[in-house]
């Protein structure tokens, strides 16, 4: 791994970025993914916690143990370090329902792109997308690379409340909002499934890594799985798969 490219960024007296580049790319999110897991493998003395962003690591450490210069010496070693190994991943089938009832903007995505609702759904679902990373609210996914013809801007009115469970699309990524809240990206359909619980080992469904594919549900179905996942009786299906 080239060293030559990579900021180290103070955050406080307690954290340190580990910036990589600056855009949106899957390489340099396997960068990032790669120094998180080679700091959990080492168990540098002093680092509380890796959170993995598009382009950077940020590392949460405590300052009583450590602080950021030997932080920067520490990881310099581990960033120079060869990984010929990838970590499998999983990859989750998520259903989701395209009705209008629970696509309200999917009118208006297909008329912007030029194509028919049916043709937006199709291409939707036939992405395999990546999770990049989880923020804004808890186990909110940035996920990517959606197909160049449902690229479309944020809204220009961003709602106040968007439903949780809302599938979105906005620049070249797609999201799930876990929880309501205000959101300004474009409302395409929705799934049943519960991405945050905070009672769980893992609060977060997905990770920074994880693969994700939709598959289209009718409303039946949607209502149905819903009653299953509030009697916690609903399994989101998942599999592990090579890098």
């Amino acid at each position: 791994m080239d060293v030559r490219f990579v900021r180290f960024l103070p955050a406080g007296d307690s954290a340190l970025v580990v910036e990589f580049g600056d855009r949106i790319d899957r390489a340099l999110s396997e960068r990032v993914l790669a120094l998180s897991r080679r700091i959990r493998a080492a168990a540098v003395d002093g680092i509380v916690e890796t959170v993995p962003t598009f382009r950077s690591l940020l590392v949460h450490y405590n300052p009583l143990r450590t602080d950021g210069a030997r932080l920067v010496a520490a990881l310099q070693c581990l960033l120079g370090a060869d990984e010929r190994t990838v970590e499998r991943r999983r990859r989750w089938r998520v259903p989701a329902c395209y009705a209008r009832d629970c696509a309200p903007d999917l009118d208006e995505v297909a008329g912007r792109c030029g194509l028919t609702t049916c043709e937006v759904v199709a291409r939707h679902a036939a992405t395999q997308f990546y999770v990049y990373m989880i923020g804004f609210t808890p186990g909110y996914p940035y996920m990517g690379d959606l197909p160049s013809e449902l690229h479309l801007p944020r809204r220009a009115d961003p709602r106040v409340r968007v439903p949780s469970g809302s599938v979105a699309i906005a620049s070249a990524l797609t999201t799930i909002y876990p929880l309501e809240s205000p959101g300004g990206w474009h409302l395409i359909g929705a799934t049943p499934i519960r991405l945050f619980d905070p009672d769980a080992p893992e609060p977060s469904l997905f990770a920074a890594g994880d693969l994700v594919r939709f598959e289209p549900i009718d409303v039946g179905e949607y209502e149905a799985i819903g009653a299953a996942v509030a009697r916690n009786a609903y399994a989101v299906p998942c599999e592990d798969v090579g890098p």
